[in-house]
């Protein structure tokens, strides 16, 4: 269901059926619905994970014969996802100052391109560790890409608040980003401290923020002004 917030004052005409597909295939929309399907993808490939604690020699066994999967995985779970994150920043940020609202959106433009860049590194960082045989290099290079993946979180966690504080999205959507911001919190300091027996902290935290990136392009999309198209 389409909802309109026009400028104060202003009277929002009804959209037809076919504006409203069309919003749908907006930027945001389609970077929402991407970032979704990206990270679907990358889980479904088989690529193992040793996980916090691993040695340097038990990561280079594990990912041994594995790293054209290891490479997709990463690119798809953080390289394509770091634009999603990006797009979806931009595009909140940018809604929310059109709406007066520009603390809301100076803190999701500066918190969702930091988790993008972050992101992007991290995919830089997985390449690199698919193809080094090196215990010593490899042990670094998994312990970095985990500890940036608690700072993405901690951006994300801001992104959700941000997103949380904008009056022009709607209610379901404001909620998810509370409840966004206090998981992935809470996941995020796992992997940034290395909390093994608390990693699984991170599934309803990727649960939340799937939702909540897909929820943002498609009403950002969806709540547009037409005059924008």
């Amino acid at each position: 269901m389409a909802i309109n917030f026009m400028a104060r004052g202003t009277t929002a005409p009804p959209l037809r059926a076919g504006h409203r597909r069309r919003l749908l295939l907006t930027v945001p929309a389609l970077a929402g619905l991407g970032y979704t399907l990206s990270w679907i993808a990358g889980l479904a490939v088989p690529a193992p994970s040793p996980g916090f604690g691993a040695t340097g020699a038990g990561i280079v066994a594990a990912l041994s014969g594995h790293g054209p999967a290891v490479a997709a995985q990463y690119a798809l779970t953080e390289g394509l996802p770091a634009a999603g994150i990006a797009v979806i920043a931009v595009a909140l940020a940018r809604t929310a100052r059109r709406h007066g609202e520009a603390l809301a959106a100076r803190f999701a433009l500066v918190a969702g391109l930091t988790a993008a860049i972050i992101s992007a590194v991290q995919f830089g960082l997985g390449l690199a560790l698919a193809a080094i045989p090196a215990p010593g290099p490899a042990h670094l290079l998994s312990t970095s890409i985990d500890r940036l993946d608690g700072a993405k979180m901690l951006a994300l966690a801001v992104l959700g608040v941000a997103a949380a504080a904008m009056t022009v999205l709607p209610r379901w959507l404001r909620w998810t980003g509370i409840a966004l911001a206090i998981a992935i919190t809470c996941s995020g300091l796992v992997y940034l401290l290395l909390i093994a027996p608390l990693a699984v902290a991170a599934g309803p935290a990727l649960v939340l923020l799937l939702a909540f990136m897909t929820g943002c392009g498609i009403m950002i999309g969806m709540t547009a002004d037409p005059r924008d198209h």
